[in-house]
């Protein structure tokens, strides 16, 4: 019995459970700050902050649905902005004293918290010591939060939201 409960974690660390919550409210803030400003994405925004809630819910559990959900969300969305869309290169002009934009700056503090919700999702599903299954599982849930994301932006998102997607893919 003592050999099972080294072997699996009983519970995250408080760092990796803060600094989801953390990083998803910072990234949820992000998303009511711009629906307030452009409401035609409040119901893309509120879907999409709701996968935060879910992934929050399931990482204290520890599930590696949630931990894939929360990393792979996160990666996807930071890939989007920060390298297929033209306010990775904006930021770095604003980091270097480029003129500030509110709205870029907005996304750059978004993309932050994703990087914090990157590393304590990856952290905690490595401290799972993941089986074949559980990592199936990982993938898992991150390919069903990208997937709700797309449907959402490609069904109540407004246009610009499908066309800021098919720009990043290229289409």
């Amino acid at each position: 019995m003592a050999t099972a409960a080294l072997s699996k974690p009983a519970g995250n660390p408080t760092w990796i459970d803060s600094s989801i919550l953390v990083g998803s409210f910072i990234f949820m803030s992000a998303l009511a700050i711009s629906a307030y400003f452009l409401p035609q994405w409040r119901v893309l925004h509120a879907l999409q902050g709701s996968i935060y809630i879910v992934v929050i819910f399931l990482t204290r559990r520890q599930s590696t649905w949630g931990f894939g959900a929360g990393a792979l969300l996160a990666a996807f969305w930071n890939w989007m902005l920060l390298l297929r869309s033209p306010v990775g290169i904006q930021g770095i002009r604003m980091l270097q004293g480029g003129p500030l934009d509110p709205g870029d700056l907005i996304q750059l503090l978004a993309a932050c918290a994703h990087f914090l919700i990157i590393a304590a999702c990856v952290v905690g599903v490595l401290r799972l010591r993941p089986t074949s299954r559980q990592w199936g599982e990982f993938v898992g849930g991150g390919v069903l939060a990208i997937g709700f994301l797309l449907v959402m932006a490609f069904t109540v998102g407004p246009p610009e939201a499908a066309v800021h997607i098919k720009q990043a893919f290229g289409l």
